[in-house]
């Protein structure tokens, strides 16, 4: 199962090289992106199931297709290629569009309704959480302060908004945009990718068989932080608190971490595809009932 299928790179990947009797499931909520990715899978299409849903709901997918438990799952986190490059999306402070960043065109709240909106404690808690940004406050501010002005609609207004919120020194010192921190809390919330993932990784593990793999690419380390939790505790098994002596609540390890640091992009992949010079790929293996590997 491929739960963020985007344009179809990495299910090719894998239809091409697990066999010919394999079958894939492949989620997005992104209409866009499935049009396209059934188009590049068009050689293999007598053995996918495409759905446009978020990969939050994969159960109602594998159920509607009759799947009980799956031999692998993969996720790629975080905004395509596509959705950033395309101005009217939304997604980008590099290139002017409408200030929308969702992933559903068709969902309900956009980032232009969360920018003019929001309570400043709202919004700079979105900033400061989702984005990481230390200055989170003091952008909020600068934000409400512009749109009592005029409605903030576009995105290079949004991000001329957020680089003059930046002291000069900073904002010449910078190794990235001002806006991108702000830009990636917007779109983390608007597209409640935290909610998303927290619910996958509790209900997952219980629909992949026994030596069956998860592999999850993040983009960022609040969702890399989750992950690697979620993992470690399906490894550890025991759910008592940690100050108890000994175990009384019987539970079993139900995974086993294959990636005890998180797999990179070499030097010369960061040079082809620069975006992927962040992500970090975590795999853990689903073991038998006895907690044994399959």
């Amino acid at each position: 199962m491929d739960g963020t299928l985007g344009m179809g790179g990495h299910s090719l990947q894998i239809l091409k090289t697990a066999g010919d009797k394999a079958e894939l499931l492949g989620l997005d909520r992104d209409e866009e992106a499935l049009a396209l990715a059934r188009k590049r899978l068009v050689e293999f299409e007598d053995r996918i199931h495409l759905f446009h849903t978020p990969f939050s709901r994969f159960e109602e997918a594998l159920d509607e297709i009759g799947w009980d438990l799956i031999d692998g799952a993969v996720l790629d986190l975080g905004v395509s290629s596509m959705q950033l490059d395309v101005a009217e999306r939304g997604f980008s402070f590099i290139h002017d569009g409408p200030l929308d960043m969702r992933m559903d065109p068709d969902s309900t709240t956009s980032a232009e309704e969360l920018v003019n909106t929001l309570k400043h404690g709202d919004l700079a808690r979105i900033i400061r959480v989702y984005g990481e940004d230390p200055l989170a406050g003091k952008i909020a501010s600068a934000i409400l302060k512009a749109r009592e002005k005029e409605a903030i609609t576009r995105t290079l207004q949004l991000a001329e908004i957020v680089r003059l919120a930046y002291p000069p020194k900073m904002r010449h010192t910078a190794r990235n945009h001002p806006a991108t921190r702000t830009f990636q809390g917007l779109r983390i919330a608007v597209n409640r990718e935290t909610e998303e993932l927290e619910y996958y990784l509790k209900t997952i593990v219980g629909r992949l068989k026994p030596g069956a793999r998860v592999a999850i690419i993040s983009f960022h380390s609040l969702e890399d932080r989750a992950v690697k939790h979620a993992f470690r505790d399906a490894a550890k098994g025991c759910k008592c608190p940690p100050h108890q002596l000994h175990c009384t609540c019987g539970g079993r390890p139900e995974m086993k971490v294959l990636t005890k640091k998180p797999l990179m992009a070499g030097e010369a992949e960061r040079e082809a595809n620069p975006r992927a010079r962040s992500a970090k790929l975590r795999v853990a293996e689903k073991l038998a009932p006895d907690g044994e590997e399959a």
